[in-house]
């Protein structure tokens, strides 16, 4: 049955001066078992709605369901939904301070009042989820590089076995290698895991790719929520919020704007490069 949120409102400092409404009216369902990107311009909301999703947030107005149940009704566990539902926020590895990585991914498991045998267990097969090699279970944390910190840091929350694995901005200040690894990280787990997956991103270029349905906040609403083809046919509506589409869509456009009879409703560069090479007799050198 995956999250529901039914009328969403949020108001931070309530009552003062420096009173801000964060999220307003949203309404939307995660169903299980898919892979949602949620993009908006800084401010728009994005941050505030995932830790609603998680219940470190409770809404000023509306309602949030989990499976059916409103996650702030009396005797709700809230402990339960945290290890169901599990956020990953941006730079992660901020939060790792165990003496060893084995111990760090451990310590979810432990809140969860498991033994130390069934925690051992779970951290190792979210380690070797997350392509961490043994030979790095028994060092520090504090000793790996930033791809493995926050591969590290994922395995921390992959451990509590959720259903629902929400990651705010993880790609945030990795090199384009390291970031196509963990995006690439994400989806085996996605597959192999069959959780449902909420990429917060900024990058058009990455939901694009990775998500089969994309959510699009602004100014605290939620004013897009559809499949990528369709997201991306408001391309102007999109710039004038700050986004754009994947950049394959402008050189797709472009082609377009030279002769070259080319669809422009493709996401990835496989998918232009086999189109253009259907064109290639177009070509003019």
């Amino acid at each position: 049955m995956g999250l529901k949120l039914e009328n969403v409102t949020y108001t931070y400092e309530t009552g003062t001066a420096m009173q801000v409404t964060a999220l307003e009216g949203v309404s939307a369902e995660i169903p299980d078992d898919r892979f949602i990107g949620l993009i908006g311009h800084t401010g728009s909301g994005k941050s505030t709605l995932v830790q609603m999703l998680n219940g470190l947030l409770k809404p000023s107005s509306g309602h949030i369901y989990y499976n059916g149940e409103d996650i702030h009704g009396e005797g709700f566990d809230k402990k339960k939904l945290r290890s169901k539902v599990g956020l990953v926020f941006q730079y992660p590895e901020h939060q790792l301070f165990e003496e060893t990585v084995l111990a760090d991914v451990m310590f979810g498991p432990r809140n969860l009042g498991l033994t130390e045998e069934e925690c051992r267990k779970r951290a190792v097969e979210a380690l070797r989820h997350v392509g961490m090699e043994e030979r790095f279970f028994e060092q520090s944390p504090f000793d790996l590089s930033g791809g493995q910190k926050r591969r590290a840091a994922i395995a921390g929350v992959l451990a509590m076995r959720p259903e629902i694995l929400i990651l705010d901005e993880p790609t945030a200040g990795l090199d384009p290698r390291g970031r196509d690894e963990i995006l690439g990280l994400i989806t085996d787990m996605k597959r192999q895991l069959h959780m449902t997956i909420l990429l917060v991103s900024h990058s058009m270029d990455d939901v694009a790719r990775y998500a089969d349905r994309i959510m699009v906040m602004r100014r605290g609403k939620l004013v897009y929520n559809d499949v990528p083809l369709e997201i991306f046919k408001h391309s102007a509506e999109l710039e004038e919020m700050g986004l754009s589409a994947p950049q394959i869509t402008y050189i797709m456009e472009y082609l377009q704007a030279r002769g070259l009879q080319v669809r422009a409703d493709l996401l990835t560069v496989e998918e232009a490069a086999a189109e253009i090479l259907k064109h290639r007799g177009e070509l003019h050198v």
